[in-house]
């Protein structure tokens, strides 16, 4: 099976647009986090060499290898949410006529769901790790790219806030409420600490190009 990071841009809106099961909205908010890191990664590529930025190279340098791996990382997870999500759309199909099929459902499920928590609740960490780069490329990148990082914490942002809602529905299904509260409190210190973060440096850029 052809993995989802390997189809045309076309070919992947089509299949999100689809009623096939996967990919949704954990793997659109992974390639949402993948393509705000990556536009913070054209403007150090953007710096480097540049006489006027000579004093922040290495640290250009250090930030384009961060932006490097937590692009592969959300990029892996735009797969792996593929992978989470469609034994728990299959699972919602168990028969649960007997006790027995209503216990091995309730067991499959919970499973399932502890999968579905995971996978977004790191997507919401790298995206957080992905605004504080942006902090990081506004700070010492070009300006004549400063626009790039507004729209790249715009687009972080928007895949924490999209991650974030794959936890709380299925934390809200699952039966094991105290690894549910504790999944959904995650998830929620992890919009506490960087939507704040990434609407202050939305900010910043705007004024910047006002």
């Amino acid at each position: 099976m052809e993995k989802l990071t390997d189809a045309s841009c076309e070919g992947f809106i089509e299949a999100l647009a689809s009623k096939a099961p996967v990919p949704g909205g954990g793997g659109a908010a992974a390639l949402a986090g993948a393509l705000g890191c990556a536009l913070g990664n054209m403007v150090g590529s953007l710096t480097l060499g540049k006489a006027r930025y000579a004093e922040v190279q290495d640290d250009i340098i250090a930030l384009k290898a961060q932006a490097d791996a937590l692009q592969a990382e959300l990029l892996a997870l735009v797969e792996e949410d593929a992978e989470v999500f469609a034994p728990l759309a299959r699972a919602y199909g168990l028969p649960k006529e007997t006790e027995e099929e209503r216990a091995h459902k309730t067991e499959v499920m919970e499973e399932c769901l502890r999968a579905c928590c995971d996978v977004p609740l790191r997507i919401m960490e790298k995206c957080g790790e992905v605004i504080a780069l942006h902090e990081q490329f506004a700070a010492k990148g070009t300006a004549l790219a400063i626009s790039d990082v507004g729209v790249g914490v715009a687009l972080a942002k928007a895949a924490l806030q999209g991650a974030s809602l794959n936890v709380f529905i299925n934390t809200a299904a699952m039966t094991d409420r105290a690894l549910a509260e504790e999944s959904s409190q995650r998830a929620q210190t992890l919009l506490d600490e960087y939507l704040p973060r990434a609407d202050a440096l939305y900010a910043n850029v705007l004024e910047r190009l006002r």
